[in-house]
């Protein structure tokens, strides 16, 4: 979105005047999007201060047309389930050819059904999530607080122009108490502290420390979470709350005036914001964002109605005290949603109740996202991991120490990536054994499949389109439909699959620092596409066999090259993109470079008196 007109009415009623924006300001207005939550407010006065809500579903005009849809896209998806799984329509074979198969008809019918039952659960979720997906009212902050503002660094992973341009900004911070902006650095690098000393900011190694380099634990070595928890431990004491990004993550200058005002709810442990990709310049960088839609724009959102959000890395707030009532942050590949699910089952030993924290939708901060293929996979191939791991190793204790809706907030969110690796999964193996094998699950009547399949598919279509709405990237054209971002989901599915078989088969698994700006990863096709070319075989060798052996129903052979065509896009969009870049430069055209952090630095819009935002 461009920057709005220049004319503002201010609340004394006189006008106030901006200049014609010059192009070096940003182009998206960040301004207004770290305010989408609304104005700040003052606590009610009189009794203890608790987190008050509005509802987005309770705001918009057309509440019976939403209603209907929230109604009819899941119950149709469930319509359609029970019809296929009919046992009329399962496959019946008076003299198999071979003995196998009545098994692998058994194997397909389990397959499609899982398939169908996973899409209706998804179906389920966005309808929920659509129902109680609320924004907190925000709150001013109390003054005379202890704030330390944290980032980290690599060095060799992450430029020193990057860190400088976040720090550069991080020392602009406002907030009524006292405030010292901290770089955890891994490397203990001169070059860094030469920059720290520059800016006024204090600088904390672990470097060389034994206690704070273990191979496992709270104080793992090479982890995030194993160097803000040797900070916590030297210096957490003396701040009550602290704030941190992640290294290419720029803070508005309203960072702490927008976040800090929750933690005035004595239960409120931590609180997040969106994440958003300032370098929107490549196609990866801008279909990574738009993947994150409905986790920003309406997951997290949902879970304010449960006080149970989850805990994201990139842009935070955390109370001090309940961190450290937890042992800190949790060893994890993905510490952030581990420690979130950790404190979401402490309680709060001054109140009794457990811990709850806050989504508030304000862009506070803008990232830098991968640029490559093979970052992008990489972050995927983390992320979903770290998720798998904490279904394995933390969910089970939910059970018995989080309240129900926490947990049912918390299912809804982290089956998505082993509901898609599974349902890539099975449509590989359902492919393998119709086409090559002859199996078959169901026989039914294909009019009424399409017409049941269609109209479930075209409302779950509409809810996602519809909640469009409520998106919080300032970066995407308003009114866009996001098939970038749905694409991306189906792309990284190989890839959830593959890190689903690692956590099954417990292979090591390790932190992986997602590279920036330079030192983004080259893409090879056998290094970053191995697993897209192993489905892409799978299917082939599929479709082949269908011909070759007489099984070529059209239905299953369309949906084979389909998934075939779609596993197989990402590797002819690198090639595309490597022919323009070679033929760009045998005309002697410049090499595009992307943009780095000194083009993403959010610029400030003019404040109100005493520097507090109008």
């Amino acid at each position: 979105m461009t920057v709005p007109a220049h004319h503002h009415s201010g609340r004394s009623g006189g006008t106030v005047t901006y200049h014609r924006l010059r192009k070096s300001l940003p182009k998206y207005d960040y301004e207004h999007y770290s305010r989408l939550a609304g104005p700040l407010t003052q606590p009610e006065p009189g009794g203890p201060y608790t987190v008050r809500y509005r509802s987005l579903l309770a705001q918009e005009p057309h509440r019976i047309r939403a209603a209907l849809m929230l109604c009819a896209a899941p119950l149709l998806s469930v319509v359609l389930l029970v019809w296929l799984l009919r046992p009329a329509h399962w496959t019946e074979r008076d003299h198999p050819a071979h003995g196998f198969l009545p098994v692998l008809d058994l194997v397909m019918l389990v397959s499609i059904g899982l398939i169908e039952f996973f899409r209706c659960l998804n179906v389920l979720s966005n309808a929920h999530a659509t129902l109680v997906a609320r924004d907190p009212v925000p709150v001013v902050p109390e003054t005379g607080t202890r704030v330390a503002f944290l980032t980290s660094f690599v060095p060799g992973k992450e430029p020193l122009e990057m860190v400088t341009k976040t720090l550069e900004a991080a020392v602009r911070l406002r907030h009524q108490g006292l405030l010292h902006i901290w770089l955890l650095d891994e490397g203990d690098d001169p070059e860094v502290k030469e920059v720290c000393v520059r800016l006024g900011v204090r600088h904390f190694s672990r470097k060389g420390v034994e206690r704070w380099n273990r191979p496992s634990g709270p104080h793992r070595a090479k982890t995030k979470h194993g160097n803000y928890n040797a900070w916590l431990e030297a210096h957490g004491d003396a701040y009550d709350y602290f704030a941190s990004v992640d290294t290419d993550h720029v803070p508005l200058p309203n960072y702490l005036e927008r976040m800090l005002g929750y933690f005035r709810d004595p239960d409120v442990g931590f609180v997040i914001g969106p994440q958003v990709y300032g370098n929107y310049d490549t196609f990866v960088t801008k279909a990574a964002e738009s993947q994150q839609f409905l986790f920003h724009a309406l997951i997290q959102r949902a879970g304010n109605r449960y006080g149970a959000p989850m805990f994201v890395g990139t842009s935070n707030a955390v109370r001090i005290g309940a961190l450290k009532q937890i042992g800190g942050l949790y060893d994890s590949i993905t510490e952030d949603m581990a420690t979130g699910f950790e404190m979401h089952r402490t309680r709060n030993p001054a109140t009794g109740r457990k811990w709850r924290s806050v989504y508030t939708p304000d862009v506070l901060a803008v990232g830098e996202g991968p640029a490559a293929w093979t970052d992008f996979f990489t972050q995927q191939l983390r992320w979903s991991r770290g998720t798998y791991e904490t279904i394995l190793k933390q969910y089970w204790k939910g059970f018995f120490s989080m309240p129900p809706g926490k947990l049912f907030n918390y299912t809804m969110m982290i089956v998505f990536y082993p509901m898609s690796a599974l349902n890539w999964i099975l449509a590989a193996l359902s492919c393998a054994l119709f086409l090559g094998l002859g199996a078959s699950g169901v026989n039914i009547d294909p009019a009424v499949w399409l017409m049941l399949y269609g109209n479930a598919s075209a409302l779950q279509i509409g809810l996602y389109l519809w909640n469009r709405r409520h998106n919080v990237s300032p970066h995407e054209p308003e009114g866009s439909g996001g098939v970038a971002g749905m694409a991306m989901s189906a792309l990284s599915a190989p890839v959830y699959a593959r890190s689903l078989m690692d956590a099954v088969l417990r292979r090591r698994s390790r932190f992986v620092v997602t590279p920036k700006g330079d030192s983004a990863s080259p893409d090879t096709l056998f290094g970053t596409f191995r697993i897209h070319l192993f489905f892409v075989l799978v299917f082939a060798v599929s479709i082949g066999a269908g011909f070759v052996f007489g099984h070529a129903h059209p239905a299953m052979t369309v949906w084979a090259t389909f998934a075939l065509l779609v596993t197989a896009s990402p590797i002819v969009a690198w090639r595309m993109l490597l022919r323009e870049t070679a033929d760009g430069r045998g005309r002697g055209a410049e090499p595009h470079e992307p943009r780095g952090p000194a083009a993403r630095v959010p610029v400030a819009l003019p404040v109100g008196p005493g520097g507090r935002e109008k």
